[in-house]
């Protein structure tokens, strides 16, 4: 694997090779990533532009780069309300590669965060209560159900700190985020704390609104 630097030189070259004139910009976001990540932005998207894509993504992933993401320039402010996570994330932590800012003058409006939050909560709430119910009353299911929802528990908190513009909270609940393991009585213990949590940020962001 070879540097960032030079990764995104090679990413670069081939952008320009495929889409020629029609690449606006090049955008590195997600520093702290293991893999390179880069958004291209194009005058237009085309099949065979994918197909010469295909042909060279091996040799990018050889080279440390993830696959990039690539968007018609008409595409894109479209999407801040669809991928507003995803995007308002790219625009606090990306860096130019070649090109102008395509970013300039967007931004993700506070409404579809919310929004998107809430989705995200009400699916993690009846995930936890339909993986109570399917746990049967043993503790191992429950430790399991736990372990397995962290993640998606740790992106929700990510997610609402970024929609209030402050750090998550660290009580005995949200350190569940990364958790690797945990012990059947400590499950048990936890869990109506967990889902109580879950039930709270619900309503909260159901009747969030921007200051």
């Amino acid at each position: 694997m070879t540097d960032a630097s030079s990764a995104l030189q090679t990413l670069e070259k081939d952008a320009r090779d495929i889409f020629g004139s029609r690449l606006q910009s090049l955008v590195r976001y997600g520093a702290k990533a293991k893999l390179v990540h880069a958004l291209m932005v194009v005058d237009s998207l085309t099949a065979d532009d994918l197909r010469a894509c295909a042909g060279r993504v091996s040799a990018w992933h050889d080279e440390g780069l993830a696959t990039p993401l690539m968007l018609p320039a008409s595409e894109l402010s479209r999407s801040l309300d669809a991928f507003p996570f995803e995007l308002s994330a790219i625009i606090a932590d990306h860096t130019v590669v070649t090109g102008r800012n395509p970013f300039e003058g967007l931004r993700v409006e506070a409404n579809d965060l919310r929004w998107a939050c809430e989705v995200q909560a009400r699916s993690h709430l009846l995930h936890l209560r339909e993986g109570f119910v399917e746990a049967r009353g043993r503790n191992d299911a429950l430790s399991v159900l736990i372990v397995r929802s962290a993640p998606a528990w740790a992106s929700l908190l990510e997610n609402m700190a970024r929609l209030e513009n402050k750090p998550m909270a660290t009580d005995e609940v949200t350190k569940l985020v990364g958790v690797k393991e945990i012990s059947n009585d400590e499950a048990a213990r936890i869990f109506p704390s967990y889902l109580d949590a879950v039930e709270r940020l619900t309503r909260h962001v159901d009747t969030w609104s921007a200051k």
